[in-house]
């Protein structure tokens, strides 16, 4: 765009109010659950109270004879009407794994959709969906998946060992002498527990068949994608589905794709002669919607005499349940690629294996491969434990620097525009990290516990994947001067119509008051992926600069002509154009807008009327990184078990930010829901498979009373692309785990405690200091 010319950024890199909030924070907001439609049913799914079973016959006599029953679908019904099933994130070769809507023959674990209930309201589904009768024969189910590869009964029949795929890298055979003769070893297998998304609003879908088309409003991350997966799903070209997203609350990874209650209430659908509704209660959520996290790894980590890391290693196993949503191969390869971290490591490995076991599907959850982090900063406390050393120091002589870019690890990660050692010691000067050893060494003489961690990570974000490689938008100056955005996006708590609004009123120069964005609605909005994988931000910004780029052209070409001026000395800023040098003289972009629609015969020779465009950005790098340091100090009781958490802080390496408050309620939100799953969350099953954590009583979650204030820094490296900005989404929850252990870890050091096993609840911790820790030796 030479000899154009726009005023400096106003409203990118402030802190704007966010535009969702008026209507959120008073009631005004629209979920999936506030749709009616006329005639409207509701959805109820029966679901298996058994881990593994046999269906030998279902009864649907005493359910469709209560009033107000409608229909009632099992496997039969419903699962014929499948054409295609797979999801463009993924693509359509990969060897995904079995997602049948409803169970056929047997079911796999407990609340396992049997049938689905269609009713005049949701009470009358819930009542006749206790009086289906289903026959099952109980099977011996597979519940632990660390001994499922080993066991006589398999989950699917098609699935050898329980194994749903595996990848690795190079055999660990070929560093055995690196490991062999290094001065220092650590090998440890770490485990972490199952958790979950937990949103606020659980998943829900209206669908409703009308003249051969289908609309959906879904509570979703991705309509385009719900879009393109119902169409194969049901044979419908494409233009015959309508996907409606207004307001989602909090997706996390779980609403990124469609999952088997939605693929039934699609099937069901056409069938029906009113729309249908199914909202999924809280016990279902935790039941059904999905598990993350659950995995071990035996890890390795080779040091020499000085402390320099040699080499890294490790052999991950994943519980990918019985039904996983989406193929789970593709995010465990992404824990053992990026297990070197942001550490210079010379050599390094890696095996995955995913394993099926008769309990709820692995969904995914923000930062899906987090567990190379846990693993690795926790084998790296307990190194400089070994070695009689502070864990900064080893990591200082093992961070990368910038100056060092571009890196690629020995996994094959090309890392780039990445600052690991900048935002550790950002974050460490923010503790005062001297100072805090003094007052734990104080503390300590008067009996109380204090510990500090650390966690330094590098996140991979804007992944050029399938449906994540483009984003578009369309922008339209209406006749008045105000202006509409259009871009696929979608309200889920990641403020990205903020976002869009202020990269565009900056993009114009047009006051931010003046922009509105419509987003969520297949049938107007263009084509995008979506949020998910950090990249709502970054590709959003290109998208809109590569559209706005085409009306500022024109805005300034219809100035330049109204004006008698040059093009290359008018500049667009607060609603104006005006002439460089003789801020007297200009004209408002609304009466520009007035020519353009209603006077084309004062237009400029080559300049079309109207002033819409839309554009589409392509990605310029297959990843963009970012990178964090997390900081956490706590107190332990030892008696109790219970932890205080002190301080926690985040040194954050996103780019640009285009909206500070959005970048830090981002991270803040990561960072809770990962003090969740380090302290207090668990998706637990007992010996039978039977959840034991289906409810709020049960499955634990933090509270404002549990966090700490969470303090920022921010450090700030270009990324490929327009504004240099990188993703920030999914950072919190990866980097706090670790921090939060290792600060637990470091706290109970003078017991002798070593941390490979996750949740730290207060029984744990008792536990621990009880049983005291294995002592290493240096080889």
């Amino acid at each position: 765009m030479d000899g154009l010319r726009t005023a400096a950024a106003r409203y990118a890199g402030t802190r704007v109010a966010r535009v969702e909030d008026p209507r959120l924070l008073t009631g005004h907001g629209t979920f999936v659950d506030d749709v009616v439609r006329p005639g409207m049913f509701h959805g109820c799914f029966v679901r298996s109270p058994l881990a593994r079973a046999r269906i030998a016959g279902i009864d649907l006599s005493g359910a469709l004879a209560v009033e107000g029953v409608h229909a009632i679908f099992v496997a039969d019904d419903l699962n014929p009407g499948v054409h295609e099933q797979w999801y463009t994130l993924i693509g359509r070769d990969v060897p995904d794994t079995p997602r049948p809507p409803l169970a056929e023959g047997e079911v796999r674990f407990v609340g396992d959709p049997v049938a689905l209930v269609v009713a005049a309201d949701r009470y009358v589904a819930e009542d006749a969906a206790e009086l289906v009768a289903v026959d099952y024969e109980p099977l011996p189910p597979v519940v632990d998946y660390v001994t499922a590869r080993e066991s006589d009964e398999l989950v699917h029949a098609a699935y050898p060992r329980n194994v749903a795929g595996d990848l690795g890298g190079a055999p660990l055979a070929d560093l055995a002498p690196v490991f062999e003769e290094a001065a220092w070893v650590v090998h440890e297998t770490v485990y972490q527990q199952a958790y979950a998304p937990v949103p606020m609003e659980t998943r829900g879908i209206v669908a409703e068949w009308s003249a051969g088309e289908l609309t959906i409003w879904a509570a979703t991350q991705s309509p385009h994608e719900v879009r393109l997966f119902c169409a194969r799903l049901l044979g419908l070209p494409e233009h015959r589905v309508r996907v409606v997203m207004r307001d989602t609350g909090g997706g996390f990874g779980q609403k990124v794709v469609p999952q088997r209650e939605d693929m039934c209430v699609m099937l069901a659908a056409p069938k029906l002669p009113g729309a249908l509704k199914w909202i999924e209660d809280r016990r279902e959520n935790l039941q059904a919607a999905g598990m993350s996290r659950h995995e071990h790894g035996e890890a390795r980590l080779a040091f020499d005499a000085d402390g320099a890391l040699l080499a890294a290693a490790i052999d991950h196993v994943q519980d990918v349940g019985a039904y996983p949503v989406p193929w789970p191969v593709g995010t465990a390869a992404a824990v053992g690629m990026l297990f070197p971290g942001p550490y210079r490591v010379p050599a390094g490995t890696f095996s995955t294996t995913s394993v099926f076991s008769n309990t709820v599907g692995r969904a995914a959850y923000r930062g899906p491969w987090q567990f190379e982090s846990v693993a690795r900063e926790l084998l790296l406390d307990t190194a400089a434990r070994r070695m009689g050393m502070d864990p900064v120091e080893l990591r200082r002589r093992n961070l990368l620097r910038r100056d060092e870019l571009p890196y690629v690890n020995p996994t094959g990660m090309p890392y780039s525009d990445v600052t690991p050692l900048e935002t550790f010691e950002q974050a460490l000067k923010m503790l005062d990290y001297d100072a805090f050893r003094d007052e734990q060494r104080a503390a300590r003489e008067e009996g109380r516990h204090l510990g500090v961690g650390t966690c330094t990570y590098v996140e991979p974000t804007t992944a050029a994947m399938p449906l994540y490689g483009t984003e578009g938008a369309t922008i339209r100056i209406e006749p008045s001067g105000t202006v509409n955005v259009y871009v696929s996006g979608g309200s889920s708590g990641n403020s990205i119509e903020t976002t869009v609004v202020q990269l565009t009123a900056d993009a114009l120069g047009v006051d931010i008051a003046d922009v509105s964005t419509i987003q969520g609605d297949t049938a107007i909005t263009p084509f995008g992926g979506g949020s998910g994988g950090s990249r709502s931000g970054s590709m959003t910004a290109g998208a809109v600069a590569e559209t706005a780029s085409v009306l500022r052209e024109r805005l300034v070409a219809i100035a330049a002509h109204r004006l008698e001026a040059a093009v290359e000395d008018i500049e667009l800023g607060g609603g104006q154009a005006r002439v460089r040098g003789v801020p007297s003289v200009g004209v408002a972009v609304s009466e520009l807008a007035e020519i353009a629609y209603f006077h084309p015969e004062q237009l400029p020779p080559g300049v079309p009327p109207g002033l819409e465009a839309s554009g589409r950005y392509r990605a310029e790098s297959p990843i963009i990184w970012a990178n964090a340091t997390h900081v956490c100090t706590c107190e332990v009781d030892v008696v109790t078990g219970r932890v205080t958490l002190l301080r926690h802080i985040v040194s954050e390496d996103c780019g640009p930010m285009i909206n500070p408050s959005v970048v830090e309620g981002q991270i803040a939100g990561g960072t809770v829901q990962g003090i969740g799953g380090v302290l207090y969350e668990h998706l637990a099953y007992d010996a039978d498979g039977n959840p034991i954590t289906s409810t709020f009583m049960d499955y634990l979650l933090p509270t404002a009373s549990e966090v700490p204030d969470i303090e920022y820094g921010h450090i700030e490296t270009l990324a490929p692309g327009p504004g240099g900005y990188k993703g920030v989404g999914e950072g919190g929850a990866i980097g706090t785990p670790p921090a939060v252990a290792n600060a637990v870890a470091d706290a109970l050091a003078p017991f002798g405690v070593e941390i490979t096993r996750l949740p730290l609840t207060p029984e744990a911790i008792v536990a621990l200091v009880d049983g005291g820790a294995r002592t290493a030796v240096p080889r």
